[in-house]
């Protein structure tokens, strides 16, 4: 069991929500949630540890107006060389803790022309791109062999995310995002491609996680921070420093959105 490994104190406290923070989005766990603890990815055995910048690498949990939860500050991608069985490892253990929703956030690249940096983008639905899928070869009896993915991101939960944003004025845009291994950004043609086939929005998270979640029965919800226009549409060469900037740019905006997804929730 992964939850012996954690700390008494986090598993006593019985988080309900779990959130997954992408590049750039470390900064809601700092400013939104009042901190019981920190655990740091590399003080749990047997768990890795984030490389990429922007990702600062450790569980926050604690409350916020109320609610309990536990975040990842920073995740894991397929790029970075882990297995699909480590990347969604976070989402195992919060399933052993407890949770029963799962909020996850990414930095993405816009393919719907609508989009511009600095958007946000609730998940409808999701491509999987990345040529593998995390239940592959599952070890253990936990959660349902074949989840149905007829309605990954909850249905009720969007609705309700989305009244909210009508409420106070938020521009939330709602589409299908593609999931690509990275590390290497998308070539024009593929974004081509990748819009004639439905997708709105492009990045290199998320979807491993949101099937582990729905394999165990969680509830999902996904939010993209449309961060950079996708290759070929984009004027200018796409690079990281650009996601974390943008992601920075609208930062309270984003921070009262998720922080309004928790209540919701």
């Amino acid at each position: 069991m992964i939850i012996s490994k954690l700390p008494q104190e986090l598993t006593d406290f019985k988080p309900e929500i779990g959130l997954i923070l992408g590049s750039g989005l470390g900064f809601f766990a700092d400013d939104r949630i009042d901190v019981v603890g920190r655990l740091p990815y590399g003080d749990i055995e047997g768990f890795p540890v984030s490389t990429v910048e922007g990702h600062v690498g450790q569980f926050v949990y604690g409350t916020i107006e109320g609610k309990r939860v536990i975040c990842m500050q920073g995740r894991f991608h397929f790029y970075e060389g882990y297995t699909m069985a480590q990347i969604t490892l976070p989402i195992h253990t919060m399933h052993q803790m407890g949770v029963h929703t799962l909020i996850v956030t990414n930095a993405a690249g816009g393919i719907n022309l609508d989009y511009v940096p600095g958007n946000f983008m609730l998940l409808s639905d999701h491509i999987n791109a990345l040529g593998t899928n995390p239940l592959i070869a599952w070890q253990g009896s936990e959660g349902v062999q074949f989840p149905d993915m007829s309605e990954v991101y909850d249905g009720e939960l969007r609705a309700k995310i989305r009244d909210w944003a009508k409420a106070h004025s938020v521009d939330l845009k709602e589409g299908i995002y593609l999931a690509t291994t990275g590390p290497s950004y998308e070539t024009p043609a593929e974004v081509q491609a990748f819009g004639i086939l439905g997708a709105d929005a492009v990045g290199m998270s998320t979807v491993p996680e949101a099937i582990v979640a729905r394999k165990f029965g969680m509830r999902v919800i996904g939010i993209s921070c449309i961060t950079n226009a996708a290759a070929g549409i984009s004027k200018t060469k796409l690079t990281h420093e650009e996601v974390t900037e943008t992601a920075d740019r609208v930062r309270p905006q984003f921070a009262d959105l998720l922080a309004a997804g928790v209540q919701l929730a």
